[in-house]
């Protein structure tokens, strides 16, 4: 499923395109997301897009009148047509420019979502979302006053999106494994040392794939339909029974928190 890399690369797509046009019409084929496309919705119509944001996962469009909030869920993406052409049978939502250019909202499986939120208000969705991973707020010592009342192991720990938001699976296996720390450990057996290296992991991972546009696995492809090219510098995600690329042991693959998660046993020794 796309995660805070490419909902960041597909915000740096859409942008150019959006900000500052005014929305002419909405058309909502399919209501039936993740949660029902909500009527208030249609409110966007006759409204300058003002900002496009991110927060997690949600991207944000808006404008004086509101907010559309946008998630990708497992299989959605988002693409920018020069002018309307027939939609295909997972394009549910269309969001047309005055200048003819159209957004279109593509999900197969239907986990997405787009809701509605007042100016001046918060949506609810976004009520206890942690730090993002990107900012100074999430830091060294933040992460080690959080870890110390968690006996969770550090792989779920860093997953919590009350904690820090956007490090999904693929993502924290990379980070953990390059900060060599075992994701079995429990969080509050982590030492600042340990830490401070995993959150500048974090930080690396999350910006160099970024800066690759994502990683295409099999549903994410950017806004222009190019794919994301960080899959080629994985490390351990996705190598199961391959040779580790520091000590070449193999690479073992566990279900943790029913995800399955990467690692090296040699690399990443267990506190």
């Amino acid at each position: 499923m796309p995660e805070l890399p490419e909902v960041e690369v597909s915000r740096m797509g859409i942008t150019p395109h959006l900000l500052g046009q005014t929305i002419d019409k909405i058309h909502v084929r399919q209501p039936k997301l993740r949660w029902p496309v909500p009527e208030e919705i249609q409110r966007l119509q006759g409204q300058t897009i003002v900002a496009i944001s991110r927060r997690a996962k949600y991207l944000v469009i808006e404008t004086k009148q509101g907010c559309a909030i946008i998630h990708l869920g497992m299989s959605g993406n988002l693409r920018i047509l020069d002018g309307f052409i027939e939609p295909n049978k997972h394009d549910h939502v269309d969001l047309v420019l005055t200048n003819g250019k159209v957004l279109r909202y593509h999900d197969p499986r239907r986990f997405g979502a787009w809701l509605w939120c007042e100016q001046g208000t918060e949506h609810a969705v976004m009520a206890h979302l942690g730090p993002e991973p990107l900012t100074d707020e999430f830091n060294p010592e933040y992460l080690f006053a959080k870890s110390r009342n968690k006996k969770v192991v550090t792989k779920q720990f860093i997953m919590d999106n009350k904690i820090v938001v956007g490090v999904g699976n693929i993502y924290a296996s990379e980070s953990l494994f390059s900060a060599k720390i075992h994701p079995k450990t429990p969080a509050n057996q982590l030492t600042l040392k340990q830490i401070t290296l995993l959150v500048a992991e974090i930080k690396i991972v999350l910006e160099r794939a970024i800066n690759q546009g994502g990683t295409t696995l099999k549903d994410f492809n950017q806004v222009d339909g190019k794919p994301g090219y960080f899959a080629q510098e994985l490390q351990v995600y996705g190598k199961a029974g391959k040779p580790c690329p520091v000590c070449s042991n193999l690479i073992q693959d566990e279900k943790i928190g029913q995800r399955n998660s990467f690692y090296c046993e040699s690399c990443q020794v267990k506190s």
